[in-house]
């Protein structure tokens, strides 16, 4: 089976994940503590937004009869100045006619008034010790006011099952009295990167070794998901020893993910891994460039993930694969990358079998979406990595794509 494997296609690959998948548990955390976690429940308002009648200026709150026809070039309209509202207190007088009440943005308008004219129109006058307010302008009806409701009725649909906790978020929660909030629990995720010629980080450099980079790269993709990394280690090329490793974790985590040894080499005991895996194997090969040698399957109930150790295949396939298992156990609606299309700039004429996966930019350019790749198209470069926004998608065939020829893109 090292040699002998059917490639199958990103998106039935893709399906035949998600279909394996199961939501992860939920647990009650105070809001501030829940930033960009995902919700574990459907969120309704729970009261009208405003929940009072209030002024969305500073200014006065009038009758609009009591200022028809005023404006600057005739005499402008005298109202008595009877309170001041300040923003957070109730009106202690209604507004009768003839007079005003000072209020400021986000107070309660005074019963009697139906409209609030801007300071800005208006210039405040002293007359026998009292103060009066004269009005520039006209002013219509249920001008600079906001209603019971206007923004958000009671009951109304505000957020779904899977939607982040960002800022916006977190405000709107906050404003309905959501202190606490069911969310998903973190995924636990074990990464466990193989080959004998992998150094610690902390690690000199010698002939024929390099530094384990894939472990910071995964455990930040990890993280972003939303998950932890729980257990982590470095393994020989014994297929034996590996073994023994994963599976003394494999029923306290949710994924297992592996870096290398999953290609054709006579070291590459991941492969060999997987074709004795306990359990159900879902596919070793993807019709894809890089990472064609990507494998996953499910053991015990926990996924696991074999991804290529070079480190530009392995972010593709982490970006295609495991992203949106993680996004979906997370209960996420749409856990696949968005795709657009775009205009290619220069050319990439590097055909394959396969669908090629180039990192790449995207920048707009007189109005038009461009993408562009980044850096050499190697899946063993990880440079292009920190620059790229979005995978370029090259179809098989042996022409590539010419200058400005339009791309379908996956967006990062």
């Amino acid at each position: 089976m090292k040699w002998n494997r059917q490639a199958m296609d990103v998106g039935e690959a893709q399906q035949r994940l998600l279909s394996h998948v199961r939501l992860q548990s939920s647990e009650c955390l105070e809001l501030r503590h829940a930033f960009g976690r995902r919700l574990a429940e459907d969120i309704i308002a729970a009261h009208d937004v405003p929940h009072f009648v209030k002024s969305g200026v500073d200014g006065f709150a009038v009758k609009s009869d009591d200022v028809r026809g005023a404006g600057i070039d005739n005499n402008p309209v005298l109202l008595e100045v009877i309170q001041t509202i300040p923003c957070g207190t109730i009106p202690t007088l209604p507004i009768g006619q003839g007079q005003a009440s000072r209020i400021m943005t986000g107070a309660p308008l005074p019963v009697g008034a139906d409209t609030v004219v801007m300071f800005e129109m208006t210039e405040d006058r002293e007359i026998g010790g009292k103060r009066f307010v004269a009005v520039m302008k006209e002013q219509e009806p249920r001008r600079n006011i906001s209603f019971i409701g206007e923004e958000m009725k009671e009951n109304e649909y505000l957020f779904g099952t899977g939607q982040r906790i960002n800022a916006g978020e977190a405000s709107l929660l906050a404003a309905f009295g959501y202190e606490k909030v069911n969310v998903f629990e973190k995924i636990k995720v074990a990464i466990f990167t193989t080959g004998s010629e992998l150094l610690d980080i902390g690690s000199p450099l010698q002939p024929g070794k390099i530094r384990n980079s894939n472990l910071y790269l995964l455990t930040c993709l990890v993280q972003e998901a939303g998950g932890e990394v729980v257990h982590f280690a470095m393994l020989p090329d014994q297929i034996e020893q590996a073994k023994k490793t994963i599976y003394d974790v494999i029923d306290a985590v949710d994924l297992i993910i592996t870096s290398g040894g999953v290609s054709v080499g006579d070291y590459d005991i991941m492969a060999d891994f997987f074709n004795e895996l306990e359990g159900t194997l879902f596919f070793n090969k993807i019709a894809m460039r890089p990472g064609s040698v990507t494998t996953a399957g499910v053991s015990r109930n926990t996924l696991l993930f074999g991804l290529s150790g070079n480190p530009g295949a392995c972010f593709v396939g982490f970006k295609l694969f495991v992203l949106p298992v993680m996004y979906a156990m997370h209960g996420k609606k749409d856990p696949y990358p968005h795709k657009f299309r775009a205009y290619l700039k220069g050319d990439f004429t590097k055909g394959n079998v396969f669908t090629r996966y180039v990192r790449g930019r995207s920048f707009i350019q007189d109005g038009r979406v461009f993408v562009e790749p980044v850096g050499k198209d190697q899946s063993s470069v990880s440079l292009s990595i920190k620059d790229s926004d979005c995978l370029i998608m090259i179809p098989p065939g042996g022409r590539g794509k010419q200058d400005g020829d339009f791309v379908e893109v996956m967006k990062l």
